[in-house]
């Protein structure tokens, strides 16, 4: 079953999308998303701009999924894949991912992108190079991968718990963007509408999929640990209230019994969780889904960079994003695609999947690849109106006899600022304990 026919599936009562007779890579154009793909020094790239028409398609399943079982939510794909750029005045930077963490690395065989995003990261690279010292840490690794094989190198890297990924020859078949695994038995009529939906997950695509919820009318609580708060704080102020802002900030001490405890009673009384943390550190704190998810019609979303039965394997979005294959492609070269793009097109399809397993009852774990997600969009075919004339500041389609401008990413518009960090812990884990043993909600606040 092919992304697009799953996605039909899940809104199988709803109309089919009227079709679009446009031109996905004028709309590329006019996202954002191709100003932020290519060389600095150079023209934007079209590829892979082709991946619009399916991002516009899963964007008009949640709001067909949206209206049947809460609130009506119509995102907007651009800002979706080019806000957290335009909050942060990102551009782009060819073969250094946007966000300027990940590199694109030549191999003797091919390509590999390796993410070093925190101080820790950059003091590994002496160990995996097997020296003492390492001066600039990029330019020895960039020679180093020089004389080997790309998946040998991701291989020796991955040892160190480092988000790196191979680019494949071509995108790696993604039938589905996730599976789906029952754990609890349906209850039909289940709507969004003050749903409890707790978000234990961070930076952007857990968040995003929590903020598309709480769109559709759920209410969202986030949970942080007071030792190690969403690092996503510490960025955009802009992206992250919008984000966030109208959601309730829960923050208890994960390496404490009594912490613990709370945080189990709040995932038990929530209707849906999202988390995206490695099956084995959630069973330390005793919040598997095999033991928290029983209740009738609970819904678990749990994110990875490769799925549950990879989840040693970590990931960050860009290198996802080359794992999935979904690279521009500039002078035949792989170059990274938009800003993390494996992020955002993954928090809008786990809100679909978590829409459409509400619509039908729930009781359903679904596990999210976000590689998968990127092999999904990277695997749709070529737009079939020929090539395109692409200058620095616009596109033309010469089969539609039209033309585009490459607009600059968008600028997120924050409906209010999101709650400081812990605000609200002990009025809600004190409506849990009043509600605990019993199938009802924490009152809405």
């Amino acid at each position: 079953m092919s992304v697009r026919r799953w996605l039909r599936a899940v809104g199988e009562s709803a109309p089919p999308p009227v079709p679009d007779e446009g031109c996905p890579i004028l709309d590329w154009a006019a996202s954002g998303a191709m100003a932020l793909t290519g060389h600095g020094d150079g023209p934007p790239v079209v590829t892979p701009g082709s991946m619009w028409s399916l991002l516009r398609e899963t964007g008009s399943a949640l709001t067909r999924l949206s209206a049947r079982i809460g609130t009506p939510v119509d995102p907007d794909p651009a800002l979706l894949l080019t806000g957290r750029a335009g909050a942060r005045n990102l551009t782009r930077r060819g073969r250094t991912s946007a966000g300027g963490a990940t590199r694109l690395l030549r191999a003797c065989d091919g390509w590999c992108a390796l993410t070093l995003s925190r101080p820790d990261d950059l003091e590994l690279v002496p160990a995996i190079l097997g020296r003492s010292e390492v001066p600039d840490p990029w330019a020895a690794l960039t020679m180093a991968v020089r004389d080997t094989e790309a998946d040998q190198f991701a291989a020796h890297v991955r040892q160190f718990g480092l988000p790196v990924a191979a680019l494949p020859p071509e995108p790696p078949p993604a039938e589905a963007p996730w599976r789906v695994t029952r754990i609890a038995p349906p209850v039909p009529g289940l709507r969004l509408d003050h749903a409890l939906v707790v978000d234990l997950s961070s930076l952007w695509a857990g968040p995003l999929c929590a903020h598309l919820l709480g769109r559709a009318g759920a209410r969202i609580v986030k949970v942080e640990s007071t030792r190690r708060p969403d690092g996503a704080r510490s960025g955009s102020r802009s992206f992250y209230d919008w984000l966030h802002a109208g959601h309730e900030s829960v923050a208890v001490d994960f390496a404490t019994g009594e912490g613990r405890a709370a945080l189990a009673e709040l995932v038990r009384a929530a209707d849906v969780v999202i988390e995206a943390s490695r099956p084995r550190a959630l069973g330390q704190l005793g919040l598997a889904p095999e033991r928290l998810g029983h209740r009738a019609g609970k819904v678990w979303v749990s994110i990875t960079g490769y799925g549950r039965g990879h989840a040693e394997r970590v990931a960050f979005g860009d290198d996802a994003a080359v794992a999935g294959g979904l690279v521009g492609r500039s002078g035949g070269e792989p170059v990274f695609c938009a800003d993390a793009v494996a992020d955002p097109l993954t928090g809008l399809v786990a809100a679909t999947g978590v829409m459409g397993s509400v619509a039908g009852g729930g009781g359903q774990l679904i596990d999210v690849s976000m590689r998968d997600v990127a092999a999904g969009f990277a695997g749709v075919g070529p737009v079939g109106h020929g090539p395109h004339t692409v200058s620095a500041v616009e596109v033309e389609c010469p089969a539609l006899g039209r033309t585009a401008p490459v607009r600059p990413p968008r600028l997120p518009e924050p409906s209010g600022r999101a709650p400081v960090m812990g605000v609200d812990t002990r009025r809600v884990l004190a409506e849990v304990a009043v509600t605990r043993g019993r199938r009802t909600r924490p009152a809405p606040r």
